[in-house]
């Protein structure tokens, strides 16, 4: 079986930096090589992230945990609508936001339109063992 290796972002960054897509900016289709959707276009990427355009379709779960708690089955049973739960998080601190189950970097909540969205303030590092 082949050899498993985890890849960091500055490793990926190193091979060669990305030019410009043209038409890039005021009026164009993309602003600073992202498109709309907030992902980078493929041509605008440096070659190491074009060997990644393979696993660009694979689904990931992603998750933006505001706090959490702890109640015994009897309190949660007990609980009806407009309930409060407390959580173990004040108000502005910085949210955790979990790929796969795994802690990824944490942020704030934002709203968009009508929507709730998550800011990335911090991109945790985590120390990988060969």
């Amino acid at each position: 079986m082949a050899e498993e290796k985890d890849l960091e972002f500055e490793e990926l960054e190193e091979d060669e930096p990305s030019a410009p897509a043209e038409g890039a900016g005021e009026g164009g289709d993309t602003q600073g090589g992202m498109d709309m959707g907030g992902l980078p276009d493929v041509g605008d990427l440096p070659r190491s992230f074009k060997n990644l355009e393979a696993v660009y379709d694979i689904p990931v779960q992603v998750s933006a945990v505001l706090g959490k708690t702890t109640m015994q089955v009897s309190q949660l049973l007990k609980l009806g609508r407009g309930a409060v739960i407390e959580l173990d998080r004040k108000v502005g601190e910085a949210i955790d936001i979990y790929v796969n189950n795994r802690l990824v970097a944490r942020g704030e909540v934002v709203v968009v339109e009508d929507r709730f969205g998550v800011t990335m303030t911090e991109i945790i590092k985590t120390e990988t063992t060969a």
